[in-house]
């Protein structure tokens, strides 16, 4: 028995169709064809537009009756089509007023927005021919991946260790010896080194289908691209570029590949996701998708037709509209569903609470729909509580109890202090105590404390460029922030100098020790565990090149830094009193407080801003934490420019302080790596050099 719906009841240019389910959007295979739908408010007529693939001119272009659009939905069963080989996209016609926010042009062939698989850039950095009128090509795929069980890990978040990286400059120096350099295929050959670091979690810069070739020029004879992607062409599709098999059209099933093989090794997933605005720019941008299929729809529009700007890239959408909401909604389901993705960091996040007019909302219902929705329950969602527009909410964003904030407080004060600035010693303490002047209606999980991401400074470009050097952007150094709170302990850039290298590494040492003793949920940059440089330039956004790559010689020449990472990454797994998320500061079953601040005399701290140095006990109990024993932690942070003597607090009787780690010591030049605590001598005092932390345990 053959269903009614599988025959074909209109015919063009031999083309077989019939009309179409309105759902789903996007191009969908049924029996014996695809169903395309598409949606358009404002458009008064619609056309489906079929190639071969890479063929400039389509094969045919078939009208939808008017019969065919249910409300603003077209919808057409086209049948017979060879899924591997035809490209589609559509035409729309309507008003051309661009005072009115109108668009429509019936000449351009628009990109499906639910293409879940995307022609036209399908290798890397390979010049497009710009006479094709038809640059990004919507595909159709065919999902018969075998996922073998795998589903989301669904790790609790304050167990999180994020790594962030950009795909292709992980392996993309030949340093990696990675098989595919650059791919999602080779970030699998790194599950070995990323288990021995001991990250569990990778936030990818965006791998949305984006055009690399968007605002590319040339600089100093070098090729300057749009690197890191911050520009969507297509939310459901892979970016072709960054698979081995891209050429082929098998970048769904290696990505999908990569995310089990991560899975299968105990590592999250989260994506970094753009909503904020498309690659269509102003009104000088191209015609791509949204702008010719509904511009006045998706974009936010000034009553004289321009385009809001919040996102500094050109345009906003249109997010808290309910047409773009959905769609958003859609496109989180399907990488969850169909990607097994674990989370999401939504880029220049404030502008989704912003509403037709550009207002900030205290409700906004794209937040509140996605903190509520079932298929998105166990998902990670992380806000970058900000935008261009000036719009900053970091402690303030729209949470509902689910929304995570990228900490740019914990960045700012963390890196000062470390530096010397005065006057943040009470800033020190709340971001380590979790930040609860910041979410004390949530949890410390709502703070992604990091001192490093991709944007501005490396970790080791930090403690060596006090300006920021981004000239080969050929932006005349204008570009990337000034305010970085950096210190090049002596000298700018790279010296031969044993002392100044010697603080840089102390240095160091001491921002992640920082990060891995706080409350809230830590992200480490790619390469930070292994000094990696960008040669100061701190808005390496157009550098695809060794500015960007990942130089792992340098991971030989800094293995002590990296055994250091290791360590202290392995210490906060060991010690869950670290990750408590509940703000618990009081007494417990130990009889000490669970967190308790002291100064160079214990339980006394001075209080002054100004100081810049004192220490952190911890007292964790066996019960609550489910550990062998009760322990202790003592931490003791000096980040004057002179020693400074403490003593330390009494603990049971029982119990000893053992030295765990101290940064002052270089394991580098002594040439020795400590494989295991060392009893203190001297149980009453110990002496902290200057620019160190050393942190003891009582067991």
């Amino acid at each position: 028995m053959i269903r009614i719906d599988s025959y074909p009841t209109h015919e063009y240019n031999g083309i077989q169709y019939r009309m179409g389910k309105v759902l789903p959007y996007g191009a969908t295979i049924v029996p014996n064809g695809v169903n395309f739908s598409i949606f358009s408010k404002h458009a008064t007529s619609c056309e489906l537009v079929l190639f071969n693939k890479g063929e400039k001119e389509p094969y045919v272009i078939i009208p939808f009756p008017e019969e065919f659009k249910i409300g603003d939905v077209y919808a057409m069963v086209v049948f017979n089509l060879d899924y591997e080989t035809v490209e589609y996209g559509y035409r729309m016609d309507g008003k051309f007023e661009p005072g009115e926010g109108f668009w429509f042009n019936k000449e351009k062939i628009l990109l499906d927005p639910y293409a879940k698989a995307i022609s036209g850039r399908n290798v890397w950095g390979e010049e497009p021919d710009y006479s094709n009128q038809f640059q990004h090509r919507g595909r159709i795929i065919y999902d018969d991946f075998d996922w073998e069980g795998d589903r989301p890990l669904e790790i609790p978040m304050q167990d999180l260790i994020i790594y962030e990286m950009h795909v292709r400059s992980f392996t993309m120096n030949p340093s990696s010896e990675a098989k595919y350099p650059g791919t999602f295929a080779a970030l699998c050959g790194k599950i070995p080194y990323l288990k021995e670091l001991g990250v569990n979690c990778v936030e990818l810069l965006p791998i949305f289908e984006f055009d690399e070739f968007e605002n590319s020029r040339v600089i100093n004879g070098r090729r300057l691209y749009n690197y890191w992607g911050y520009s969507t062409v297509g939310f459901f599709a892979p970016k072709a570029g960054y698979a081995a098999t891209g050429k082929y059209n098998m970048e769904v099933d290696e990505l999908k590949n990569f995310i089990k093989n991560f899975h299968k090794a105990g590592i999250e997933v989260i994506l970094d996701v753009v909503f904020n605005h498309t690659a269509e720019g102003n009104e000088r941008g191209p015609y791509i998708s949204y702008r010719g299929i509904d511009n006045k729809t998706y974009y936010l529009l000034t009553p004289d037709g321009y385009y809001y700007n919040f996102s500094g890239c050109g345009n906003t959408l249109n997010c808290n509209n309910s047409i773009v909401r959905n769609t958003i909604l859609d496109c989180l389901r399907y990488w969850v569903s169909e990607y097994h993705i674990d989370g999401f960091r939504f880029d220049l996040a404030s502008i989704l609470s912003r509403d037709q007019n550009g207002a900030p909302m205290s409700n906004p219902p794209l937040l509140e729909v996605l903190a509520h929705d079932a298929i998105l329950s166990k998902c990670k969602l992380i806000a970058e509580a900000w935008d261009a527009g000036g719009l900053y909410q970091v402690g303030n964003f729209p949470s509902w109890g689910r929304w995570a904030e990228w900490n740019g407080k914990f960045r700012d004060t963390m890196r000062k202090f470390v530096k010397g600035e005065g006057y943040e010693a009470s800033n020190v303490m709340k971001r380590i105590e979790g930040s609860e002047d910041l979410y004390y209606n949530r949890t410390s999980n709502a703070s992604i404390n990091f001192i490093t991401c991709h944007d501005g400074f490396t970790l080791y470009d930090l403690v060596s460029y006090n300006e920021k050097h981004n000239f080969e952007n050929g932006e005349e150094n204008r570009d990337g922030c000034n305010d970085n709170y950096s210190w090049n302990c002596g000298y700018e850039g790279e010296c031969t100098d044993i002392a100044v290298n010697a603080l840089r590494r102390k240095q160091i040492k001491n921002m992640i020790t920082l990060l891995l003793i706080s409350r809230g949920i830590p992200m480490i940059l790619s390469g930070d565990e292994f000094c990696n440089t960008q040669f100061g330039n701190n808005n390496a956004y157009c550098q695809d090149n060794e500015i960007s790559w990942l130089d792992w010689n340098r991971l030989k020449k800094n293995e002590d830094i990296f055994k250091y990472f290791k360590k202290m990454i392995g210490f906060r797994k060991s010690h869950p009193v670290l990750r408590n998320c509940t703000f618990d500061k009081g007494y417990n079953k130990t009889g000490y407080p669970e967190l308790s601040w002291h100064g160079e005399e214990p339980w006394n701290l001075k209080n002054s801003d100004n100081t810049l140095w004192f220490a952190i006990m911890l007292a964790e109990e066996k019960e609550k934490y489910n550990v062998e024993c009760d322990s202790y932690i003592y931490i003791a942070i000096n980040m004057h420019w002179e020693s400074h003597g403490f003593t330390l607090p009494d603990i049971p009787k029982d119990k000893k302080w053992y030295m765990f780690s101290n940064t002052n010591f270089d394991e580098k030049i002594n040439n020795f790596e400590q494989k295991e605590d060392i009893l203190l001598e001297n149980q009453k005092n110990i002496l902290v050099s200057e620019r160190s932390i050393i942190i003891l345990v009582g067991r």
